[in-house]
């Protein structure tokens, strides 16, 4: 499996993470530069699903929501330790991020906020 984060210069600059999951790119939308220490934990906004091939995309969206300029930050391969509803625990393998990083729900049921952070090994 693979990953992907984007940067996105929309109207606020922030990254989307993207994992390969389920056939699609799972995505979230997260406001500061991803976490490549562990203690630091982020806001991670999912939004929806994206086609395995934009894991490729850099360019300019033109119109609509999300418009601005998308650059590809950091991709490589994914590793998914455990899954469950509110949580997954995922290894990713990539040039900027790199060991065990988890994605924990904390909203209320129809919400979609999560914490995206690096796990402390040893």
């Amino acid at each position: 499996m693979r990953f992907v984060i984007h940067e996105h210069h929309a109207t606020h600059l922030h990254w989307d993470l993207r994992l390969e999951l389920d056939g699609a790119l799972k995505s979230w939308a997260v406001p500061k530069e991803p976490p490549a220490e562990a203690g630091t934990k982020r806001l991670a906004i999912q939004v929806e699903d994206h086609p395995l091939d934009y894991i490729d995309f850099e360019g300019v969206i033109e119109e609509g929501y999300g418009k601005g300029e998308v650059k590809i930050w950091d991709k490589g391969e994914l590793a998914v330790e455990s899954r469950a509803k509110n949580k997954i625990v995922f290894f990713l393998y990539g040039k900027k991020l790199a060991g065990k990083f988890t994605l924990l729900k904390f909203a209320k049921a129809g919400e979609n906020g999560w914490l995206f952070f690096k796990v402390k090994e040893g």
